[in-house]
């Protein structure tokens, strides 16, 4: 949490999360009254992903401070497309599709903002409520005239698109930032919305908005950025691998939600702490000294993936997880009840044996051949020998010993592990 007396501009600098800001008054604003300020959602996908985090996080910091966050979801221009940070044109949804994901969204964004307190109760709202009321030619006479397409072709947004000749940009994805500009002039007009926020990417779209309300109305608008999330290899934020990471856990499992946190790279892990957290300072300084002092403990990444599950999915769940993290590789997992063992081992790579072959027994060379650990029975039997075989997270050196029914663990599986990464879970064919 804020120290006492910390504003929050003081409180997102320190931990990292302002990249730009155009104005330097920002800091006063943020720091009095209290005053509306929105960030905007794609609802290409029916879920959010983790991605997205550090702008739900940043609206949640906003409304503790006081001042009302409203989160705009694209119901109109997620029609359109968004060309930034995109190399290619995308694939447009359907009016269908894109109305169940901005359902799920809008009940993504209210689990983590309060919309029951005062002056200062979020909002969630969908564009296509105004866009979709404005004819063309009035859009074109009321915010076209507003924008030099000498100016617009300057932005990094369309810039990078234009120099790609067999992609290009097209119109409809060239005119996201005129609509996206009347949606910060729509919120001012409507709703006092006087600051835009957004990751860095955004910062052509927000200025361009702002200069938008300083035409039309006269008055003075503000943004600010966020930096763009990397991983410590210099990719992008939000995969495990080639999967996003979903809020939805349906998606991307709870355990598998905790894992890819647990994995954080040493080199960037405080970094994340500080964006994805509300941990205090002497916390944060404590578990940069563990990190540095000792890294194979992992303090740090275990206090970034419980924080941040606990966020998104509640206490119940991360404890859950947690234990089930725990246990997958000890001998822990023998004691677990059904529910959190399914947690640990969904995900997991499978093989079925029959239930009258582990009745009459199965030898666990032939079990660890069968399933895919090793290539041969003869490097079983080695695994084995060399100590590097578990059954149920028990080491096992007899290559002779056979895997019955009395070995099922809750909900009827046995987990067989070859050194510290691999295992396989088997299940039983009724």
């Amino acid at each position: 949490m804020p120290g006492v007396g910390v504003g929050l501009f003081e409180e997102l600098s320190s931990r990292g999360l302002i990249a730009q800001v155009t104005d330097d008054r920002i800091a006063a604003i943020l720091d009095g009254p209290s005053i509306s300020a929105y960030i905007g959602f794609d609802p290409t996908a029916d879920s959010l992903h983790v991605g997205h985090l550090v702008q739900i996080f940043n609206l949640r910091r906003l409304q503790e401070f006081g001042h009302r966050p409203i989160a705009v979801a694209g119901g109109a221009t997620g029609l359109i497309g968004d060309p930034s940070g995109k190399s290619e044109e995308r694939n447009l949804l359907n009016s269908d599709g894109l109305s169940e994901n901005l359902s799920k969204i809008q009940n993504q964004l209210s689990r983590f903002l309060d919309f029951d307190s005062g002056s200062s109760s979020a909002m969630v709202l969908n564009n296509a409520d105004w866009l979709e009321k404005i004819s063309l030619v009035d859009f074109l006479r009321e915010v076209g005239k507003h924008f030099s397409v000498n100016q617009m072709v300057t932005k990094d947004s369309v810039r990078s698109r234009l120099s790609e000749r067999e992609q290009g940009i097209s119109y409809t994805e060239f005119s996201y930032m005129l609509l996206q500009s009347y949606d910060f002039l729509h919120l001012f007009d409507n709703h006092n919305c006087q600051l835009q926020m957004g990751a860095s990417d955004q910062w052509g779209n927000i200025t361009s908005g702002i200069e938008l309300i300083r035409r039309v109305r006269q008055k003075v608008a503000y943004g600010l950025t966020t930096p763009l999330v990397l991983k410590a290899d210099g990719t992008k934020f939000g995969k495990s691998e080639s999967a996003t990471v979903w809020i939805d856990p349906s998606k991307t499992s709870p355990y598998q939600f905790y894992q890819f946190f647990l994995r954080a790279e040493d080199e960037v892990v405080g970094g994340y702490l500080r964006l994805f957290t509300w941990l205090g300072n002497d916390e944060l300084a404590d578990l940069d000294l563990a990190t540095a002092r000792t890294p194979s403990k992992r303090l740090a990444q275990s206090a970034l993936a419980r924080a941040v599950t606990d966020l998104v999915h509640g206490p119940e769940i991360t404890n859950k997880v947690q234990t089930a993290s725990r246990a997958l590789f000890s001998e822990e997992i023998l004691g677990l009840s059904e529910d959190i063992l399914e947690l640990a081992i969904e995900d997991a790579p499978t093989y079925k044996v029959s239930a009258n072959s582990l009745a009459d027994g199965v030898s666990l060379v032939d079990l660890f051949f069968d399933a895919g650990l090793v290539k041969s029975k003869s490097e079983s039997r080695k695994v084995i020998a060399q100590g590097g075989a578990y059954l149920n997270n028990v080491r096992i050196a007899n290559s002779e010993i056979n895997v019955h029914t009395r070995d099922l663990i809750a909900g009827g599986v046995l987990l067989l592990r070859r050194g510290k990464k691999d295992y396989v879970v088997v299940r039983v064919l009724n």
